[in-house]
């Protein structure tokens, strides 16, 4: 998979990056068209998922060129999987955007369930599903990217020294939110999409409570929160569910005083068309000339 995506995006080279950890990455590396002309050093937008989201949001980068836009100049490091890992993205994918001891969360729960009940899911599919969340680890992740692909992205091509951003989506919005939360890496900027905080006893409120006293700071970390028209008000509890925590989490965020840092957009899109349109939004709102 990962050599047919490369081969079909332009300005794109692919590497696959073996982490501490012991885990195999495919790194996707996007520059805009011309950036081989240009002396100028660019941030780098670091997108989570590649294995999906890589086809649908390293062609945007032409944005940077829309007269009718003022999205700034940037890389895309598309981040995904390698192997067999790559094959089932959807499921190794849990070990590196879940935060470690996540509530799976009772909605959560019962959508397994109802998995069971309609044959979709077997039983062992459930539990090992629940196994891999038991074994979160996005703090291992996040330090993968800033402490060891950053510096080796640095290294490769003409990266500026700020202005850097991430962007997730779903279980990988998840992450974007913690990543933001802990304060860590070069991040200027993070886009969380739809954020999978699928539990009311989601560590995510806990880090928001821990949030220091803001200061004036104008150079804090902006965070770009989307959710979808389908998840709020549609017929899925999961999502509504969902919904629900992240809006609480964002009452949070104002109750701690943080507004200034803090954007949102709800997009009139399902949980699976809002990846580009959230991408997108951001974009548009934390990564402006």
């Amino acid at each position: 998979m990962s050599g047919m995506l490369h081969g079909c995006l332009q300005d794109t080279e692919y590497l696959e990056v073996t982490a501490r950890s012991g885990h195999r990455y495919g790194v996707w590396v996007t520059t805009p068209p011309g950036h081989t002309d240009s002396a100028d050093p660019l941030p780098l937008i670091y997108v989570l998922d590649g294995n999906w989201t890589v086809g649908l949001t390293a062609p945007l980068i032409v944005t940077q060129a829309d007269p009718f836009l003022t999205v700034a100049p940037y890389i895309q490091v598309t981040v995904g999987y390698t192997g067999e890992e790559a094959q089932a993205w959807a499921q190794v994918r849990n070990r590196d955007l879940v935060p470690p001891g996540e509530p799976a969360g009772d909605d959560t729960l019962a959508t397994l369930a109802a998995a069971r009940e309609s044959g979709t899911m077997t039983q062992e599919q459930i539990d090992a599903y629940l196994a891999e969340l038991g074994q979160a680890r996005a703090d291992v992740f996040l330090d993968f990217l800033t402490d060891e692909l950053h510096p080796l992205l640095r290294s490769r091509w003409r990266v500026g020294e700020s202005g850097h951003g991430l962007f997730g989506y779903s279980y990988g919005g998840l992450f974007a939110l913690y990543a933001w939360l802990r304060g860590t890496g070069p991040f200027a900027s993070v886009g969380a999409g739809s954020p999978g905080v699928a539990s009311a006893q989601s560590q995510v409120f806990d880090l928001v409570d821990a949030l220091p006293e803001p200061g004036g700071d104008t150079a804090a970390p902006l965070l770009h929160i989307t959710l979808n028209e389908a998840e709020i008000l549609g017929g899925i509890p999961f999502y509504r569910g969902m919904s629900r925590n992240v809006l609480a989490a964002v009452e949070r965020l104002h109750a701690r005083g943080r507004s200034a840092q803090v954007s949102h957009a709800v997009l009139r899109e399902t949980h699976v068309t809002g990846l580009q349109a959230s991408f997108l939004s951001y974009l548009k709102t934390c990564h402006t000339r």
